[in-house]
């Protein structure tokens, strides 16, 4: 099949780079010439494990190209998938639409022949009817279906979501896009990755019902972790408890500084919103929206506490900054929060992230940035443990505590055992559990 990716941010790029290893002919699209030009030269702009590689080994079969062109390949092409972002709109909260009409209005003028139009952003129900009208006033000759294929990719391990996803969900109100849409994605094995075919609106709602669903489970048990620090109770064998129920699962059952990134944030409101507008409101969304926002403020409580109930004239080593091990990302990232609540109340802060610090220093200009844990902890207060990464699994305590002016560890992500922890002269403190 031959494909055309409009957008080479997190997920165009993603979805190209595994489309092309099923073996179809990809192009990449975007207008950033600079990025393109990365690209092309074998530079990654962003960070997802085994990208690099997947990218050099598609370029070299001749599977995979990048351009700022838009109209060749999409006229050439059997799918066009739309990649582009769709962050909140700050006037209001919706999903800001402007890039997905404006790429459709430019798929408009391009197109030749029947040409299926998959929306691949996240969008909110009823998108895919005004792509359509878009693409038809722009266009009255233009021959197309118009797909809803929402992704489902976690930052981090996007690459075997995509290779080996627990499903693939399709919606259309055309059924000639369907062997087209079944073709593109025959190399997945249909009984472990089913393919779901399912009406263009019902599949707009999907994404949005499934990832605010995930929302709620974090926020619940958040909730429940600081029931458990009241009570005496600890939370990771509440979790384990809930989790082995197979009705409840497992996943998205760790307690921890609030939920971030580019998916959760962005999709709760957009659906709050939506509901809102067609007058059958999500309450429990709502009220998880304001849960989480809370939550992240609270944690710098939690570290106000550790050093004694005031950070002013203190020194705290933040360790983390992105939303989530294993991505460069810190969108909606608790770390943002907590950081500010802490200068806010007179910290100083050290910070490292193997990752995440170009980023989150263009942001926060205020940090004193360092480049390993050691440095961090030279002369702190307390350290603090916002992103699991798996370089602080492995502290070297002993090395940490002679650094550090106090011993005093806030694990936010609950990685360390608090009899261990003390066992090496470290003052511990943990998110819902009875220290």
């Amino acid at each position: 099949m031959r494909i055309a990716i409009i957008g080479t941010g997190y997920v165009g790029l993603v979805s190209g780079v595994c489309l092309s290893e099923f073996g179809h002919q990809v192009v990449c699209i975007d207008k950033i010439a600079d990025k393109i030009d990365r690209l092309k030269a074998g530079e990654v702009p962003i960070y997802e494990p085994g990208l690099d590689d997947l990218i050099a080994r598609n370029v070299a079969a001749g599977r995979l190209s990048f351009t700022t062109d838009l109209a060749g390949p999409v006229a050439e092409a059997d799918a066009v998938f739309i990649a582009v972002g769709t962050p909140s709109r700050k006037s209001d909260g919706h999903a800001d639409l402007r890039y997905v009409f404006a790429a459709a209005a430019e798929v408009a003028r391009a197109v030749q022949g029947f040409t299926v139009v998959v929306t691949k952003s996240t969008v909110p129900v009823g998108t895919g009817d005004e792509i359509e009208r878009i693409i038809h006033e722009a266009n009255p000759h233009a021959d197309v279906a118009v797909v809803s294929n929402p992704e489902f990719l976690r930052e981090g391990a996007a690459i075997e979501d995509f290779m080996k996803p627990d499903r693939v969900v399709i919606g259309m109100n055309d059924d000639r896009a369907r062997q087209i849409m079944a073709d593109i994605y025959k190399p997945l094995d249909a009984e472990k990755h089913p393919v779901v075919f399912t009406a263009r609106r019902t599949s707009e709602l999907i994404k949005y019902a499934a990832n605010s669903f995930l929302a709620l489970k974090l926020a619940y048990i958040n909730e429940i972790a600081d029931l458990c620090e009241h009570v005496g109770a600890n939370i990771q064998d509440v979790s384990l408890g809930m989790g082995l129920d197979t009705r409840i699962g497992r996943k998205f059952l760790n307690a921890g500084p609030g939920y971030g990134g580019s998916c959760f944030p962005k999709d709760t409101l957009a659906l709050v919103k939506t509901a809102q507008d067609h007058s059958a409101p999500i309450r429990l969304i709502e009220t998880i929206v304001g849960i989480n926002e809370t939550r992240k403020r609270a944690m710098a409580r939690k570290i106000e506490l550790a050093v004694g109930g005031d950070l002013r004239g203190k020194t705290i080593g933040i360790l983390g900054l992105t939303f989530k091990p294993d991505t460069d990302d810190i969108r909606e990232s608790p770390a943002l929060s907590i950081v500010q609540a802490l200068l806010d109340k007179g910290a100083r802060l050290k910070a490292y992230d193997p990752e995440g610090m170009p980023a989150f220093s263009e942001t926060m200009p205020d940090l004193d940035y360092k480049s390993g844990i050691g440095e961090v902890a030279d002369g702190v207060d307390a350290l603090v443990i916002i992103t699991e990464w798996s370089h602080f699994r492995d502290l070297d305590f002993a090395d940490l505590a002679k650094r550090m002016k106090r011993p005093v560890l806030v694990d936010l992500r609950n990685i360390y055992d608090r009899k261990a922890v003390a066992a090496a002269g470290f003052e511990y403190h943990s998110v819902g559990r009875a220290d």
